[in-house]
């Protein structure tokens, strides 16, 4: 089999579907918004707004909001929601010194083939002295996922594996060199492991950030195509159409190579243990620190 890669911009996002599989997402941002401490007047771009919860708690503190996203299902829903929301694209900004602040929460990763042009557009939309406040996926993210579907695609005879992970998980280091080359002055930079429960499980998670065919999940493991997935091929299995055949009285193999999950696995629960240690140690220090003041 030989399929070629799609962008990451070729993802199809679902409004109802991300409300469905998706709503740790803005809950988690929760605190990022807390550091972006918007004040009433200010005026911010909230750059992958989504579906526009977070930007809704944006307005209600008084800032003055726009919010941009490539996708015109999710800008749909945040103009629901009565806010400024325009179709962009986050490599695309149009903005030139107009807002005091910039947010994103849960957006940067997705923009694989040129993460340098969202920060230089967020730097070019700020006025002198405006702040960039965002979260995103950092390294070692989904780290079990991806290599779950690489497996998978490789036994399929899928070609160019690392060319089908739609995301982009810098390390700490990386992308503050890349903030700098943009013009900024980080102040404040951290990798948090943050073990997350899927809600609707593997499948809900899957139809929702790793689907670029735009199949829509209807529920009860049905999938129903889109126009961007366009119409289904049916067809019966044998002959010469590539839809396989069926086999009588066999047991399929499982195509999961169980010695190099755990060894993925331990090597993930080390990573963990290690950054919990690091954690640990510096509140320790934060902790000594403050007495010392006191």
């Amino acid at each position: 089999m030989t399929l070629s890669p799609q962008s990451a911009s070729a993802q199809t996002w679902s409004a109802a579907n991300y409300a469905a599989n998706a709503h740790f997402v803005p809950a988690l941002g929760q605190p990022v918004l807390d550091l972006l401490q918007p004040q009433p007047g200010e005026r911010i771009l909230d750059l992958g707004c989504g579906d526009g919860i977070l930007t809704e708690k944006l307005v209600a503190l008084g800032a003055r909001v726009i919010g941009v996203d490539s996708s015109p299902d999710m800008i749909a829903a945040t103009r629901l929601r009565g806010i400024n929301a325009r179709i962009m694209d986050a490599r695309s900004l149009t903005f030139e010194k107009e807002f005091d602040a910039v947010f994103s929460n849960a957006a940067l990763h997705w923009i694989k083939d040129d993460p340098d042009a969202p920060i230089t557009g967020a730097f070019r939309a700020l006025v002198p002295g405006g702040r960039f406040v965002g979260e995103m996926g950092g390294h070692g993210c989904v780290a079990a996922i991806t290599v779950a579907l690489m497996v998978a695609l490789e036994r399929r005879g899928v070609r160019h594996l690392a060319s089908w992970i739609p995301w982009y998980f810098p390390t700490v280091d990386e992308y503050e060199t890349r903030l700098r080359r943009a013009g900024f002055v980080p102040q404040s930079m951290q990798l948090i492991p943050r073990p997350t429960p899927l809600p609707t499980g593997m499948r809900g998670w899957l139809a929702t950030f790793a689907n670029p065919g735009g199949l829509n999940s209807i529920g009860g493991n049905l999938l129903q195509q889109t126009a961007s997935s366009g119409n289904p091929i049916t067809d019966a299995p044998g002959g010469t159409t590539g839809m396989g055949t069926l086999q009588q009285g066999y047991l399929e193999n499982s195509n999961v190579d169980v010695v190099a999950e755990f060894v993925q696995m331990i090597l993930a629960q080390r990573a963990y243990e290690s950054n919990s240690k690091v954690i640990h140690v510096a509140d320790d220090m934060y902790s000594q620190i403050n007495g010392l003041v006191r």
